[in-house]
């Protein structure tokens, strides 16, 4: 993959994000956390990274037949974004059921939008039959290398905004991130651990990595909708086999005490997704005592109706091995 040619794709055209300390997790933790914010990347979230990558190396042939891609949010708009950066005009397949505000935030980008079939599964199948009648370059939210080589910049920037982490915490969904992220984390220094993170209800990546069986039918359902994947990506998880060093999963309380952290402590709005990497530090779910902690914090984009939901599950469990 090529990361760091990416980089060069990347400069001007997205924010490097910060990366951040908060005083208020080293002393919960023990520990000297770095939070990398792609929640104030442009579109809300780390996406935009990949779908910039992909768009902006397309030959000008395969540009000028525009472009093609199903999302249920946050790759939409970065997708969106990208592709009307670059004059290139572009199909998004949204399922009928997304929510109005990304509906409506995809089309301030530019995009067309086509509201087809009822989960993102069947509207990447509307998106792959419209692909093959008129030959537009599809771009994938997660299994593409120039998607994931995009995703792998977040890593780079990490580490040259501190050289010293010892562990990076990183979402996991369909695994376009954590490819990227260990590609680029194995390459500088292999002896900096990468935890990936899977919600609980839809956790077929930690299912696969950890030998146990994937049941590709059974329902899928979680708070963190960024990361409600189905199964890994072809291209990603080999990836994610051979070099990340261990995946983990959080429940739904855990992911919205995080979401409800990060609103009280940081005042700041991370989506589902968002928050799982941090669920996982405050939960305990690896020992990182003394250690320098990199935490991607990959979106923003809540839908704040939904924070009584947060709430409530956030003080639910009264057995969770949170921080002391």
């Amino acid at each position: 993959m090529k990361i760091g040619e990416a980089m060069g794709n990347l400069t001007g055209k997205v924010h490097q994000t910060p990366l951040k300390q908060s005083a208020t997790l080293n002393h919960l933790t023990n520990a000297k956390i770095f939070l990398k914010l792609e929640n104030l990347q442009k579109t809300g979230s780390f996406k935009v990274r990949g779908a910039m990558n992909k768009i902006t190396s397309l030959t000008g042939q395969e540009a000028a037949k525009g472009i093609i891609a199903a999302s249920a949010g946050n790759h939409a708009q970065g997708v969106a974004l990208a592709a009307a950066l670059q004059g290139i005009r572009s199909k998004i397949y949204m399922p009928r059921h997304t929510p109005l505000s990304k509906v409506n935030a995809t089309k301030e980008y530019g995009a067309e939008i086509v509201m087809a079939g009822e989960t993102y599964d069947e509207s990447y199948q509307f998106a792959a039959e419209e692909k093959i009648r008129c030959g537009s370059p599809f771009v994938h939210a997660f299994d593409d290398e120039q998607v994931i080589a995009g995703q792998g910049t977040i890593a780079l920037e990490m580490l040259r905004q501190n050289s010293q982490l010892d562990i990076i915490f990183v979402p996991v969904g369909g695994g376009g991130l954590i490819s990227g992220v260990a590609l680029a984390v194995k390459s500088i220094n292999p002896s900096i651990r990468v935890i990936g993170v899977q919600a609980s209800g839809a956790s077929a990546a930690y299912r696969k990595f950890t030998g146990q069986k994937v049941e590709p039918y059974l329902p899928i359902n979680t708070i963190a909708d960024g990361i409600l994947v189905r199964e890994p990506g072809a291209v990603t998880f080999p990836i994610i086999e051979k070099y990340v060093d261990d995946i983990v999963t959080v429940a739904d309380e855990e992911i919205a005490y995080a979401i409800m952290f990060m609103l009280e402590r940081e005042k700041m709005l991370t989506e589902g997704a968002g928050a799982a990497a941090l669920a996982a530090i405050l939960c305990n779910k690896i020992a990182i005592g003394q250690k320098k902690v990199g935490c991607i914090i990959s979106g923003g984009n809540a839908d704040p109706e939904k924070l009584p939901l947060y709430k409530s599950l956030a003080k639910m469990p009264m057995d969770l091995n949170l921080a002391k």
